[in-house]
């Protein structure tokens, strides 16, 4: 293809891509594919320099400014970063940069640091005061949200932060540059909440970050859990002198900034190398979104001496790792029917490997989701895995889309039982409205018998499909009138597998009330609710007769959530399924298995969080409730304990800062005496 036809492709492309990235906060390409778009037109603008116009994507900072917002000009550029993907070409930076200096010239210490997956954001201070916020926007103006800046917790409003060791007086004038983002934990919980309350989840956190600064309501930024990095002084009157990239990372720690603790600095260039290859693994463990690290020379004078290419300093490069993503043919959508009757569309895949996994599954979170990217059978599509998260298609390549494909509904009847299907106002979630549907069935059984709730062992799905099949569970109370006879006429069911079954049953009939409750499976009510409810009524009888003001007096449970629990206790089944239980011999009232060990945490409050080397979340929390101790899910002034396992996350920070004494299995383990 003639060159000056391809580079007006790209530069279009690019265009619309970058568009789609920074203003509508919805991209529809993968970071990787965009970069090799912008790549190829690098490499073509580097052969052909007399073709590159002055509207290049590489020649400028990508994003535009909204008309709804007041654009704000920059005190300095707000510049992109180069990108390398190998060692050898992060060897290529340093080789051109040295060419730049003297021959003597010392050897440049170096500062790596996190490349945050966010938004930008500029701060700016008067006097220690926070008055301006402002996105990047197109690097040399940004969009003014400043009253939506300021609902983010982790974003000081005063500097220097009081009781953060504040050294001395604030500047007169301070600008930082930083990303606001949402952490992984809290955007899973944050998604859970929206599901539960029958609204739009969302596709990751990026974007939903983004978005959630980018409104005109702040009120909107006020709901969502949004926390900050910040990396960089832009600029400074009336402070310390500051010569290099670490002094000013310092800097903004001492005065109260939020500045991540992964960031690293180095005098040996080969140290970085290595240090970048072993980061892959570690960023796994980041409760943040990083597509990499930013690589910066450290002194302030050696970034001014080399100065600028393009739109990206020569001072500093980003280094990228292959994102979690893959492109696939999706061949059909499926419908998975919840405990709860709610129609959750599946995509179903030719398989791909992303990230070391094989997947052929990926969800596609709702009929509006589905809608909003247009995403049809047949479409090539782009799946994103990461970490341990379900895989998730993000959208359509459309310029591969075939032609017959068409738009996808969602259907009208459910297709496990053939019953109708609705969708409350209001609601994202459709509903299959029939009671008794077997998909229904088997999710709420499977969700009874889970860990988390009745804990028994030797029953999965595929057991509570086999029963529900065979018409030997027509409700969970069911599992309880199970008897050896017609077990034993099954495949696979032999004598040992009956007897331990059927016992693993009966000792379920002994957990703690709140397993049970949790375990019924009510709208909005999980393990730590669980408690809390029953600690107040003692009984599950006592609960299903309280009335939504007498719930909306407990901590943590609000209007709809009171609505729901009095909703599923005054349908005369559901009451019926409670009396089967209770008539079975499960354990309906708190305390009626008394604690067996010592009450030596009597009085103490503890929070787990992370994952514990032998010990589950759940036997955890039965161990200190055996030795008298009461868990809670949020950490908080009343908090004595935190234990804390691997990727402890948000709760772990917090303790810290609230000063919380943080143990692991080990020190529980003694704190109980065993």
């Amino acid at each position: 293809m003639d060159p000056v036809q391809r580079m007006e492709e790209l530069r279009e492309q690019l265009g619309y891509h970058s568009y789609r990235y920074y203003v509508l906060d919805d991209p529809v390409i993968s970071d990787g594919a965009y970069d090799a778009l912008y790549r190829e037109l690098q490499e073509l603008e580097a052969a052909h320099p007399e073709l590159i116009t002055p509207d290049s994507p590489t020649q400028r900072v990508g994003g535009q400014v909204r008309e709804e917002f007041l654009a704000v000009e920059h005190p300095r550029p707000m510049l992109s970063l180069s990108n390398a993907f190998s060692p050898e070409e992060l060897r290529a930076w340093r080789e051109r940069f040295l060419r730049l200096l003297p021959s003597d010239y010392p050897e440049p210490v170096y500062v790596v640091e996190p490349k945050i997956d966010g938004l930008t954001v500029v701060l700016h201070y008067q006097d220690g005061l926070f008055s301006l916020g402002v996105t990047r926007g197109d690097g040399l103006r940004g969009e003014e949200i400043t009253p939506n800046l300021r609902t983010v917790k982790a974003l000081p409003l005063r500097i220097p932060l009081a009781g953060n060791g504040g050294r001395g007086k604030a500047p007169a004038r301070l600008v930082v540059r930083g990303e606001a983002y949402m952490p992984l934990d809290a955007f899973e919980a944050f998604n859970r909440e929206q599901e539960a309350a029958g609204k739009r989840t969302y596709a990751n956190p990026r974007n939903t970050a983004a978005g959630s600064l980018r409104v005109l309501d702040p009120t909107i930024s006020a709901a969502r859990p949004l926390s900050l990095f910040c990396y960089q002084v832009v600029e400074m009157e009336g402070g310390p002198v500051l010569n290099g990239q670490w002094a000013a990372l310092e800097y903004l720690r001492g005065v109260g900034f939020p500045v991540s603790d992964q960031s690293r600095r180095f005098t040996d260039f080969e140290q970085v190398v290595e240090y970048v290859a072993g980061w892959r693994e570690e960023r796994s463990k980041l409760n943040f979104e990083a597509d990499g690290l930013v690589i910066k020379i450290d002194d302030f004078a050696t970034q001014e001496r080399l100065g600028v290419v393009g739109n990206a300093p020569r001072s500093m490069i980003a280094y990228k790792y292959p994102a979690a993503e893959a492109v696939t043919r999706l061949k059909r959508i499926v419908i998975n029917v919840g405990r709860t009757g709610s129609l959750n569309p599946l995509a179903e895949l030719e398989p791909v490997r992303i990230g070391g996994v094989t997947v052929s599954h990926a969800t596609l979170h709702n009929a509006d989701y589905v809608a909003e990217h247009d995403i049809r059978e047949g479409d090539t599509v782009t799946v994103k895995r990461a970490g341990e998260v379900i895989p998730q298609v993000l959208g359509p390549v459309l310029e591969l889309r075939p032609p017959e494909a068409q738009p996808w509904q969602m259907p009208d009847c459910c297709p496990a039982c053939g019953e109708p299907v609705k969708r409350a106002e209001g609601e994202v979630a459709y509903y299959c409205v029939n009671a008794a549907c077997p998909a229904q069935l088997v999710r709420a059984v499977e969700h009874f018998v889970s860990k988390g709730a009745m804990d028994i062992e030797g029953f999965g799905i595929r057991q509570a499909e086999l029963f529900v099949e065979k018409g030997l569970i027509h409700d969970v109370a069911d599992i309880y009138y199970l008897t050896a006879e017609p077990l034993l006429q099954m495949e696979g069911f032999g004598d040992k597998k009956v007897g331990n079954l059927l016992a693993a049953i009966k000792a379920s009939k002994q957990r703690p009330a709140d397993r049970l409750l949790a375990a019924l499976g009510v709208q909005g009510i999980g393990g730590v609710n669980a408690q809390t409810l029953m600690e107040r009524f003692r009984s599950v009888e006592a609960l299903a007769a309280a009335t939504p003001d007498e719930l909306e007096q407990i901590p943590g449970v609000g209007p709809k959530l009171a609505d729901s629990i009095a909703g599923w206790f005054s349908h005369e089944p559901n009451r019926r399924l409670v009396e089967k239980l209770t008539a079975a011999g499960v354990c309906t009232k708190l305390n009626a298995v008394q604690p067996a060990g010592a009450q030596v945490l009597q009085g103490l409050t503890f929070v787990i969080t992370g994952t514990l080397p032998a010990l589950s979340r759940e036997q955890a929390t039965e161990l200190i409730q055996a030795h008298g101790g009461k868990v809670t899910g949020a950490v908080s002034g009343n908090t004595d304990y935190v234990v804390a396992g691997e990727k402890a996350g948000s709760k772990l920070d917090k303790a810290q800062k609230l000063g919380v004494k943080v143990i692991d299995e080990a020190e529980l383990r003694r704190l109980v005496g065993g």
